[in-house]
């Protein structure tokens, strides 16, 4: 273990960039040192991390899975360091915060100029993406906390429900249902849906709430960003069901959905068994503090 240490660091930066050359640029080492290096790295393993062609390279399986590991133990080696920091000044340091996209526009900005009313020196790492996505990087270390939707049903994560949000079925002004202020989703069965591809988490709860209305939804298109599907609805191209919008959209109507019950649930996740840094700690606070009113009414 002693003499695969020093070279974890090295895998991973070939790793992230597939490339010995520009690998060696970045590291600031001369690119036969680091050929070497992966070469005995190999040899100590007795496995092929990379697949080779030329100076680019790809990972193998079992160096896709020592990845994963190394990725992680590297994480944690940083972790340690930013929380050694962090016990000096605990008015200083960085918090690593992840949230849906939807969640960008202005709860989030909101919560953090509250948050640093009152502490000034702390700073953000920002990430907004989905939420497996998110949860994969909160499991890998990467981030400290983050607000996600639906609630994270597995082992070794936290999550505590901090407020919950309508959604909508969201139909071009021109819809045969467009002059309605509520709906019942069984009312659209025979519609045709724009929808978040598979793995968000808003597709699941459509899905489910499709399901529960007691019928499969039509996909004619899938995308990755509601307001390009708010787009897609506006033109005609089917309907959807969404959180509301920052700001209204013209050429789509709003329907409150009222069978069955269309909400989402907000909550924020961390890392069971994570010792949080005192930023960490103040922010999670906070954010726990917000129960019942952390989204924009």
């Amino acid at each position: 273990m002693t003499l695969l240490a020093p070279r974890l660091a090295q895998f991973v930066g070939v790793a992230r960039r597939e490339h010995v050359t520009r690998a060696a640029q970045e590291m600031r080492i001369p690119q036969s040192t680091l050929s070497r290096a992966l070469g005995r790295l190999e040899r100590d393993l007795g496995v092929d991390l990379f697949a080779r062609r030329g100076r680019a390279l790809s990972l193998t399986p079992a160096g896709r899975t020592f990845l994963v590991s190394v990725e992680r133990a590297l994480g944690e080696v940083e972790r340690a360091a930013e929380a050694v920091r962090a016990d000096a000044d605990p008015a200083s340091g960085k918090v690593a915060f992840g949230f849906l996209h939807t969640m960008g526009s202005e709860t989030v900005p909101g919560l953090i100029r509250a948050f640093r009313a009152d502490h000034p020196g702390i700073r953000f790492s920002l990430v907004q993406n989905y939420s497996e996505a998110m949860l994969e990087r909160l499991r890998a270390g990467d981030l400290d906390l983050c607000l996600t939707s639906p609630v994270p049903g597995e082992p070794g994560l936290v999550f505590r429900r901090l407020d919950e949000q309508r959604l909508h079925l969201v139909v071009p002004e021109d819809h045969r249902l467009a002059g309605r202020r509520r709906v019942r989703l069984a009312e659209a069965a025979d519609e045709s849906f724009v929808t978040l591809e598979p793995g968000y988490g808003m597709r699941r709860i459509a899905d489910d709430l499709c399901r529960a209305a007691g019928f499969r939804p039509r996909i004619a298109f899938e995308g990755e960003e509601t307001e390009t599907l708010r787009g897609l609805v506006a033109a005609g191209l089917g309907v959807a069901l969404l959180p509301p919008p920052p700001v209204p959209r013209p050429g789509v109507v709003e329907l409150a959905v009222t069978a069955p019950r269309a909400v989402r649930e907000i909550g924020v996740a961390w890392l069971e068994g994570r010792q949080d840094t005192p930023p960490v700690a103040a922010f999670k606070s906070f954010l726990l503090s917000r129960r019942g009113r952390l989204l924009p009414r």
